[in-house]
């Protein structure tokens, strides 16, 4: 595509976003869920910082820090018995 046309797409996008609005539900909402998975990857991160003493290592990434971050406190107790007991190296 021609670069011009990119940009010009863009910025007519951005007017227009501009002029009506965006939902607010929609972006309320992606923005609490990620906002909730970065705190799923904090809480692992602790987890991981307390549990190195007793050779508990969850690994941090995307489907870890979503279901610690949607579940919370259950999540993060799941997340250590299935590393503890079903998945042991």
């Amino acid at each position: 595509m021609n670069d011009l046309l990119v940009i010009s797409c863009i910025v007519g996008l951005i007017v227009m976003l501009l002029l009506i609005g965006a939902p607010l539900k929609p972006i309320r909402f992606v923005g609490g869920t990620i906002v909730k998975i970065l705190l799923g990857a904090i809480f692992l991160f602790v987890l991981n910082m307390a549990g190195s003493k007793y050779g508990l290592h969850v690994p941090i990434n995307a489907v870890t820090a979503s279901i610690t971050g949607l579940l919370g406190i259950p999540g993060i107790i799941a997340l250590a018995v299935i590393q503890l007991y079903i998945i042991p190296l």
